[in-house]
């Protein structure tokens, strides 16, 4: 991304916050002006995937895992303000969820869908294994397909995979930056896209 000066939004969890493994990471992507934002503090799976309307969490749990996120991203100098756009974990969420966010003054969002580019965190011996060549022919696809093709789209990638999964998706970003910038698309961050 910065071979092609683009800026990225990159929402982390409070456990990737703290992990002294990823300051220098976490600092060098606040220099160069990436959105920072949060994913949750640990991760928590909000709702049953096959009930989505059944809660796993209540909304203490939910308030004080979020807020433990935000006092993480604290010790970079982001405060919640600065950051009011969430993305939640496994982006699996439901109308109470993006309720608590809101009362907490902060906005839920999610990937648009139409794509399969979060699936980026595949492995092979999974069912649903994905190759990095079948994420970008979706992507490519759906531009194709569509005829505001990738206009406001969020495209959803994962900073890390698995060791398990060697074809990582983020090695072809900057070919899929470059197409994106042949095809006149404006690249930005999700606070220059939703109006922070």
């Amino acid at each position: 991304m910065h071979q092609q000066k683009v800026k990225a939004s990159f929402f982390l969890t409070g456990r990737f916050y703290r992990n002294p493994l990823f300051r220098k990471t976490i600092l060098q992507l606040k220099k160069d002006g990436h959105y920072l934002g949060a994913h949750s503090d640990q991760h928590l799976l909000y709702c049953d995937w096959a009930k989505r309307d059944s809660l796993l969490v209540d909304k203490k749990q939910f308030t004080s895992d979020l807020l433990k996120n935000y006092k993480a991203m604290k010790q970079f100098g982001i405060e919640k303000k600065d950051a009011k756009f969430f993305l939640p974990p496994y982006e699996w969420y439901n109308d109470t969820i993006a309720s608590w966010t809101k009362d907490l003054g902060m906005q839920l969002i999610n990937y648009t869908p139409g794509t399969i580019s979060h699936a980026d965190y595949t492995t092979p011996d999974q069912n649903n294994y994905r190759s990095s060549q079948t994420i970008y022919q979706s992507i490519s696809d759906y531009e194709e397909r569509y005829p505001g093709g990738l206009n406001g789209f969020i495209l959803l990638m994962h900073i890390g995979t698995d060791p398990k999964r060697t074809d990582k998706f983020y090695g072809r970003l900057p070919e899929l930056l470059q197409w994106l910038k042949k095809k006149n698309y404006r690249l930005v961050t999700v606070n220059q896209l939703l109006g922070e």
